[in-house]
C-alpha cells in the first residue's frame, strides 16, 4: 500500500465518526442553568452516556435516531437527530418553586385555608389558644380561665374536639397538595385507574411530606411504584363475604 493512502484512510474514517457523533448541552428549562447528571440514550442503537459537570454530552448517533434524556429531578424528554448540529436540550424540572399569588377556593395553599379556617372559627381557637393550667401574670402565678374553660365545659372540650379534627385535616390537605395526580402522574407515568389506586395504596405520611426534600421525595415514590408494579394487588383490601338473607 502506498504511504499517502495512510493518512486518506484515516482522514476518512475520522469524518465517519464525526459525522455519526451528537453532542450537545443540557440545560435547566427554568433557569436556563446547565444541568448534570443526565443519562443520554440511544433508542436505535441502546448505547446510553451521561454528560459532563458543564452539562455537555457526546454520543454516536445517526440521522432519525431517538435520543433520550434523563435527569432524577427533570422530566425526560426525546429528540429525534434532524442533523449533526449540536443540540440545545431543555428539560422541565419536577418540583417548581412556585410564586405566592392571592387566589380563592380550593387553589388555596393549605397553609391559607388553615388561617381562613382559624378566622371563621376564631372562638374555638381563641378559647383554647392558652392551655395551660398555670399562667404568670403581672400579679404573679395564677390559673389561666381559658384552659379551666376548656378542662371542665362540654362546650369547651367539643371546641378542642373540633380544633384536633380541623387540624387533622389541615395535614391530609398538605399531604393532597404535594402528593397530587398530576405531580405523581409525571414521575410514574400511570393512568387511570392504576393512577389512583398506586396513590392510595402508597399515599405519604405528613411527616415525609413536611420534611423530605425534593430528591428525596420522588425517589420515594419511585421506590414504591417499582413495589407496586411487581405486586400491584398488595396492600388490597379483602372483599367482605356476600351475607344471604332468608326472607321466608
Amino acid at each position: 500500500m502506498k504511504l499517502w493512502l495512510i493518512p486518506f484512510l484515516l482522514m476518512l474514517c475520522f469524518t465517519a465518526y464525526a459525522q455519526t457523533t451528537v453532542s450537545g448541552i443540557v440545560f435547566d428549562k427554568n433557569s436556563n442553568a446547565r444541568i448534570a447528571r443526565v443519562s443520554v440514550t440511544n433508542l436505535t442503537s441502546g448505547k446510553s452516556v451521561y454528560n459532563t459537570f458543564k452539562g455537555e454530552f457526546e454520543i454516536q448517533a445517526k440521522v432519525g435516531d431517538k435520543l433520550v434524556f434523563n435527569q432524577p429531578e427533570h422530566f425526560s424528554d426525546t429528540v429525534a437527530v434532524k442533523n449533526y448540529e449540536s443540540l440545545a436540550i431543555y428539560l422541565k424540572p419536577i418540583a417548581i418553586q412556585l410564586m405566592e399569588v392571592t387566589v380563592k377556593g380550593k387553589n388555596l395553599t393549605p397553609e391559607k385555608q388553615l388561617e381562613n379556617t382559624k378566622r371563621e372559627y376564631s372562638k374555638i381557637y381563641g378559647s383554647s389558644a392558652n392551655p395551660d393550667l398555670l399562667s404568670l401574670g403581672p400579679g404573679g402565678v395564677g390559673f389561666g380561665i381559658d384552659a379551666i374553660y376548656n378542662a371542665f365545659s362540654k362546650s369547651g372540650r367539643n371546641a378542642e374536639k373540633l380544633k384536633g379534627i380541623i387540624d387533622a385535616e389541615y395535614k391530609q390537605k398538605v399531604i393532597d397538595y404535594r402528593f397530587n395526580k398530576a405531580f405523581v402522574q409525571g414521575i410514574t407515568h400511570l393512568e387511570e385507574p392504576k393512577l389512583t389506586d398506586f396513590m392510595q395504596k402508597y399515599r405519604p405520611g405528613y411527616y415525609l411530606v413536611t420534611t423530605a426534600g425534593d430528591y428525596e421525595f420522588v425517589s420515594y415514590i419511585r421506590t414504591n411504584l417499582k413495589r407496586y408494579l411487581r405486586r400491584p394487588r398488595s396492600y388490597e383490601i379483602a372483599p367482605l363475604p356476600e351475607i344471604k338473607l332468608d326472607v321466608n
